[in-house]
């Protein structure tokens, strides 16, 4: 059974609900969405991603969610819900994740990462919902429209590969600083995925290759200079 429990255990204080006139992020609650979020997904949803597929919302919530995020401090899951396309109650629909991931408080800073489902993409949904991320973590606790977090640093890391992820990261206000080499293990079936190099002989998964990673980030004086005017811009279409 599915937990509808909300997850308390993030580092910083996560508030109930971030929005813009289409879309709204919430706190994933394995409960509500596991089975929205999950049921829709195609093959191509995780050709560059370093986890999954999943067979099933169970499978999504036993394999990644509690052992990878929820039982972890430094990561937090919202499910973005877009005020667009209602259901037939007339609530909005779940339209993919976000998340901050590898936080440490101490140096003010967080990672991103985005998943949308199918037939939101190319649609406002990834950029509403990265937007409203940024939002909350690079604003100044004492913003007086919306408060947010004062972090110094927001990362974004994607696979060399993955032209649209890496675009929208520089859509929202990223820039890439290198590239990181060897930086994850593939799955087996993901060699697409890979550097197309081959591993040393007697490496403990020799037969398991690697991706390279490119780097991205938006940090605190990009977002005072200009990321916070064109983020603001972006959540207005």
């Amino acid at each position: 059974m599915l937990s509808s429990v909300q997850d308390d255990n993030f580092c910083f204080p996560i508030p109930d609900v971030l929005e813009t006139e289409k879309l709204k992020l919430v706190p994933f609650i394995p409960s509500l969405h596991a089975e929205a979020i999950i049921n829709p997904l195609d093959s191509d949803t995780w050709h560059y991603l370093p986890f999954g597929p999943f067979t099933s919302a169970q499978d999504f919530v036993e394999r990644w969610y509690e052992p990878i995020v929820h039982s972890l401090n430094d990561r937090f899951l919202f499910v973005g819900l877009d005020k667009t396309r209602l259901d037939s109650n007339g609530n909005p629909t779940p339209a993919g994740l976000t998340g901050y991931c590898y936080t440490m408080p101490d140096q003010l800073l967080t990672e991103l990462f985005v998943l949308v489902l199918p037939q939101f993409r190319r649609t406002h949904v990834a950029s509403h919902m990265i937007g409203l991320a940024l939002r909350y973590t690079l604003n100044l606790p004492t913003d007086p429209e919306n408060r947010g977090l004062g972090l110094r640093r927001v990362q974004w890391h994607a696979n060399v590969k993955n032209k649209g992820s890496i675009g929208l990261a520089m859509k929202m206000g990223m820039r890439m600083e290198g590239v990181k080499r060897w930086a994850l293990i593939l799955q087996p079936g993901k060699e697409d995925g890979s550097n197309g190099h081959s591993t040393r002989r007697g490496d403990p998964k020799e037969n398991q290759p690697s991706r390279d990673s490119a780097c991205l980030a938006i940090c605190w004086d990009d977002w005072e200079n200009e990321g916070k005017k064109r983020v603001e811009e972006i959540l207005m279409r």
